[in-house]
């Protein structure tokens, strides 16, 4: 998406573009929300999909995804379960989930999280693009392993540990 800045895609043109390190801000408190509420098998394929997101792996500005690259699933209430799961993410994560374990405040966290839920609840499923090269994990991809120091989804087996081992502090919680 960039080479400057994260992007997050709403579909029809809404956005959320941040800095490199309000992506690391927004992916850290998405993270900490989805690995606590997953639950599903799709609950653990979009939490891959955030885990996919390190920037301190990927590449500063190299991450981000649209709403509409997500494989929602093909029946109406399948569509409306999922698209469910992350609104319940954003707003776990807007009632400032586990953010004590930080190491830092993140002050513009509730501003993203806030217009990533709007932008959930304006999305409707059913426009998301089929077939568009697997940016969403599969049912294979999907995080199933867990860092045991942060307690968190990690990208297990891309590469080993969780964005909070790769980050700049590395810290234990």
């Amino acid at each position: 998406m960039g080479n400057v800045f994260g992007g997050f895609g709403g579909g029809g043109g809404d956005g959320l573009s941040l800095s490199n390190g309000g992506t690391d801000v927004f992916l850290d408190v998405l993270t900490l929300a989805a690995s606590d509420l997953a639950r599903d098998p799709w609950d653990f394929r979009f939490a891959a999909l955030l885990t996919l997101q390190d920037q301190n792996v990927m590449g500063r500005g190299a991450v981000g995804f649209d709403l509409e690259e997500i494989d929602w699933g093909t029946a109406p209430a399948e569509r409306a379960r999922a698209k469910g799961f992350v609104v319940r993410v954003a707003d776990l994560a807007l009632r400032r989930h586990r953010w004590d374990e930080l190491g830092y405040e993140p002050p513009f966290a509730e501003g993203y999280l806030r217009r990533f839920r709007a932008m959930v609840e304006a999305f409707d499923p059913a426009d998301a693009v089929r077939g568009h090269g697997g940016v969403f994990p599969g049912p294979d991809g999907a995080a199933v392993a867990s860092c045991v120091p942060h307690r968190v989804l990690s990208a297990l087996p891309y590469w080993d540990g969780c964005r909070f081992c790769h980050s700049a502090a590395g810290q234990e919680p």
